[in-house]
């Protein structure tokens, strides 16, 4: 599944447009990671995005 544990961040929908305008749908997926972290000094797998990983919201174990 496409969704970060920490900060909930998932696919999300909207359209391509074209120089002459032409809308098809498209998707925007977040780039996820499978990671272990340490997690209340437990260490287990989770779904991180990358900005989650940089920003030092979690701590990988």
């Amino acid at each position: 599944m496409a969704k970060c544990e920490i900060c909930e961040k998932a696919t999300v929908f909207g359209n391509n447009v074209s120089h002459s305008e032409r809308k098809t749908s498209r998707t925007f997926k977040p780039n996820i990671r499978k990671v272990k972290i340490d997690d209340n000094g437990t260490v287990r797998k989770a779904n991180i995005c990358t900005s989650c990983l940089r920003s030092d919201k979690v701590k990988r174990a």
